[in-house]
């Protein structure tokens, strides 16, 4: 059954509005009609079986038929901050990120990014967010990703230690500890619906200070093994790993 995530106050005691575009997307491309069957979510955790009552250009409309709590969620809530990427490449990896399982989206400033203008960055929220929540739809996400505004790495450094979780920063120069004993230090906690804040770099990776100012911060530098990764490659098989780890793939 097709599902579509919607605002709070689009759900009404017995009803759901759906707005234009949602409304094209249900006659022009999935050509359902009066009566078809879809599943609204309202990106907070409830999930409701909803038929199809009124249907045109300017929106639709649908009678709930059942509620219940939504499934697809894991138990670690991972945050990963990103560093901004060239082109496409940050796209993909909302997009991917979104269907692996990860909470939350932080773009992050570095020394070596090629993006800072904030106000240059403000301008795509829109298409990111769209991009995010059609990847949640077709992955079957019980809640949407939070994406949030962009922050220097110094920022996000201090937002991810008064999380009180576990924050790994991805180094190609880490000394020695990897992943895998990161997380089995910290697993217990992690299992018991934890925080994960995850920092990956840009294509030029994060510099010495970087990683320095992360350290004294309290994350943890980890590797990823032998082999580099691609900058929009690290944090998706990281935080598939972590997953895995926890139980949660």
């Amino acid at each position: 059954m097709h599902r579509f995530f919607v605002t709070p106050s689009a759900i009404h005691a017995e009803t759901v509005t759906l707005n234009a575009e949602t409304a094209h997307q249900l006659r022009e491309v999935l050509r359902l009609g009066l009566g078809a069957e879809i599943i609204v979510l309202d990106g907070s955790g409830r999930e409701y079986r909803v038929s199809i009552t009124a249907l045109s250009r300017a929106g639709a409309e649908g009678r709930i038929l059942s509620q219940a709590s939504a499934r697809g969620e894991p138990g670690a809530q991972i945050t990963l901050y990103q560093a901004l990427l060239k082109g496409e490449k940050f796209e993909w990896l909302l997009q991917k990120g979104t269907e692996i399982g990860l909470s939350r989206f932080t773009p992050l400033l570095t020394q070596r990014c090629v993006l800072h203008d904030r106000a240059a960055l403000a301008k795509k929220e829109n298409r990111w967010r769209r991009i995010i929540q059609e990847a949640a739809e077709q992955a079957r996400r019980a809640r949407l990703p939070e994406l949030t505004a962009p922050l220097t790495l110094a920022e996000a450094c201090q937002e991810a230690a008064a999380q009180a979780g576990l924050a790994l920063f991805l180094w190609e120069s880490a000394p020695g500890q990897g992943l895998k004993q990161a997380l089995q230090a910290w697993q217990s906690a992690a299992a018991a619906g934890g925080r994960i804040s995850l920092f990956v770099g840009p294509e030029g990776g994060f510099s010495e200070s970087e990683a320095a100012l992360a350290a004294a911060s309290g994350a943890r530098l980890i590797g990823l093994g032998p082999r580099i990764l691609r900058a929009e490659t690290a944090g998706l098989a990281a935080a598939a790993a972590i997953l895995y780890e926890l139980g949660d793939m």
